[in-house]
């Protein structure tokens, strides 16, 4: 079994929604932790960007910098084959999270 940890950065308002709809949606294989389900790690922040040319931001302007209060969050995923569970939780996350770009990273996790 592969193990990956995934962060990802939320608007601090839809972190609660969308940890509820990864864990829902992958009971088995997201936020467990062993006899333990649901578990993530939130930090709070703020997050910078400016959207251009064809940008369509869900939050601020065109050319103009924005600051958002933000959430890290940080979740384990269990994968039993090559990524493929791991590819699916992206693709989900992508499908719900509020932004047009979604910034995330992924890190393989070794067994000591």
């Amino acid at each position: 079994m592969n193990r990956f940890k995934l962060v990802f950065f939320s608007p601090t308002k839809d972190t609660a929604r969308l940890l509820s709809a990864l864990f829902s949606k992958y009971p088995n294989n997201v936020g467990k932790i062993g006899n333990y389900e649901q578990c993530a790690f939130v930090s709070r922040g703020t997050g910078q960007f400016k959207p251009v040319s064809s940008a369509n931001p869900t939050i601020g302007s065109l050319e103009c910098v924005e600051y958002v209060e933000e959430d890290r969050v940080e979740i384990l995923v269990q994968d039993q084959g090559r990524g493929e569970e791991m590819k699916e939780t992206i693709k989900a996350l992508k499908e719900i999270h509020p932004y047009e770009e979604v910034a995330y990273d992924v890190y393989r996790l070794e067994d000591f």
